[in-house]
């Protein structure tokens, strides 16, 4: 049996496969750094495009904006009133009557009932139909009607505040009458709450009832 014998300064090595290794690692940064620099670049291009898209329609809404206060300055005030009796029957339309009187029954008090509803304004805000309401309720129990206050304040609903009340009596009962203004912004979807019973004795629906 032979046996051969390594008579050199140095061991057998083998450098081949670390120098793969590297290569291949090296190979493996440099692509991975050109994938990074083409999605930063077509990131970078995609938001170029959205600001270029972004300024032309504030361009465009200023142009429309301005066009429109010309044409409302051309129009006599009787053209004005009747534009603006035309934008309230508009939101007048899309204003849901059932879901205000649902939205009440979620917030009033066992102890409190609504006696009448005048409708002074329905107009729009950011796309958002609000209507201003003037509001009374009836009821003996002072405490009762600030909590029904609270709970409209608090429901994201309504915004109301107390305007003045006046003390009514007759044969059997005394109580008081309050008035309120209500700010009624309707929210998104359809109401869960009950359909109202027969508390509202009058409903004035922009004063035609």
């Amino acid at each position: 049996m032979i046996t051969k014998l390594n008579l050199a300064s140095q061991p057998f090595r083998n450098r081949t496969p670390p120098y793969i290794i590297a290569l291949l690692l090296l190979a493996c940064t440099v692509a991975g750094a050109l994938l990074c620099f083409a999605s930063l670049r077509e990131t970078t291009a995609q938001n170029d495009i959205v600001k270029m898209q972004i300024a032309q329609m504030d361009a465009e809404v200023k142009r429309l904006k301005s066009e429109g206060e010309k044409v409302q300055q051309q129009l006599s005030p009787d053209q004005r009133t009747l534009l603006i009796a035309a934008h309230k029957l508009v939101a007048n339309k899309t204003f849901g009557w059932s879901r205000l009187f649902a939205d009440l029954e979620q917030v009033l008090p066992g102890s409190v009932s609504a006696s009448r509803i005048s409708v002074t304004n329905i107009y729009r805000e950011n796309d958002r139909v609000k209507a201003e309401l003037e509001f009374g309720v009836l009821s003996r129990d002072y405490q009762s009607v600030m909590t029904m206050i609270e709970n409209m304040n608090s429901s994201g609903v309504f915004q109301a505040e107390l305007r003045g009340q006046d003390l009514q009596k007759n044969d059997r009962f005394t109580f008081t009458e309050y008035t309120l203004r209500l700010i009624y912004t309707p929210g998104y979807g359809y109401s869960t709450a009950p359909q109202p019973q027969t508390d509202v004795a009058q409903t004035d629906q922009g004063g035609n009832q």
